[in-house]
């Protein structure tokens, strides 16, 4: 008996890194899972490494930038699985520079995947959880929520929206059962991390920082996940000891 069965979760950004492990660790504690996001061939490598472990999962190819597609997500979960209880805003991008010489395009793509995709399927996961009695949606959130890394002005922002974005879903969600909840991971050791950081900062020591593995991460996103119903993890900050947080500039 698994504290998710019969649940039905959806992951954006599902078929690498945090989110794949996030997908993978609701999975083993008994949810239905449907990983979404861009790259088909990732989602379905997912899958079948999912399936080899007797755990249930689908994929749906889905850019959360696109209202149509992620109300396709939305119907499609519930036309397989008849309903949904979590969501985890997982879908992200890294990209930045100087503020001063930063292009429009840049600040759009960053804060389209990493902002509106999130708000886009929090709504759609609202409609779908109101009527239904209650839901719970996790939002990954970053360190950088709190303490920006220089050059990182488009995913700071992003990220401290999406905080704004979770106590305002706590909020309205309340009365009718729905928690939100926030993850800011610290550094983690996720395929091109290393090198998407170091370029965008400019820090080329970002590849010798200490970093977690992904599973570590993701036993956090699995326990704000089965949590009781009435009980919320609002915000859960989750890094390596030895991380340069306290006082970073």
């Amino acid at each position: 008996m698994g504290k998710l069965d019969g649940k039905v979760a959806i992951v954006t950004g599902g078929g690498s890194g945090i989110g794949k492990g996030i997908a993978q660790g609701l999975a083993g504690e008994g949810a239905k899972v449907v990983i979404a996001g861009r790259r088909a061939d990732a989602l379905n490598g997912a899958v079948q490494e999912f399936s080899a472990l007797g755990l249930t999962a689908v994929a749906i190819p889905t850019d959360v930038t696109d209202e149509s597609q992620v109300s396709a997500l939305f119907a499609g979960t519930v036309e397989r699985f008849q309903r949904l209880d979590i969501v985890v805003n997982n879908a992200g991008a890294v990209d930045g520079g100087a503020l001063d010489e930063l292009p429009i395009e840049t600040w759009d793509k960053v804060i389209a995947t990493n902002l509106r995709g999130p708000f886009l399927c929090t709504r759609a996961a609202m409609r779908l959880m109101k009527p239904q009695g209650g839901g719970r949606i996790i939002n990954i959130g970053s360190i950088s929520a709190q303490r920006p890394r220089v050059n990182s002005g488009a995913y700071a922002t992003s990220k401290f929206g999406i905080w704004g974005l979770t106590l305002t879903t706590s909020l309205e969600g309340r009365p009718y059962g729905i928690s939100a909840c926030c993850l800011h991971p610290g550094n983690v050791q996720v395929e091109t991390r290393d090198e998407e950081v170091g370029a965008v900062t400019g820090i080329s020591e970002y590849a010798h920082e200490p970093k977690m593995a992904v599973g570590e991460i993701s036993e956090v996103a699995v326990l704000m996940a089965t949590l009781p119903p009435h009980v919320n993890m609002l915000e859960a900050i989750v890094l390596p000891v030895k991380q340069a947080y306290l006082g970073r500039g």
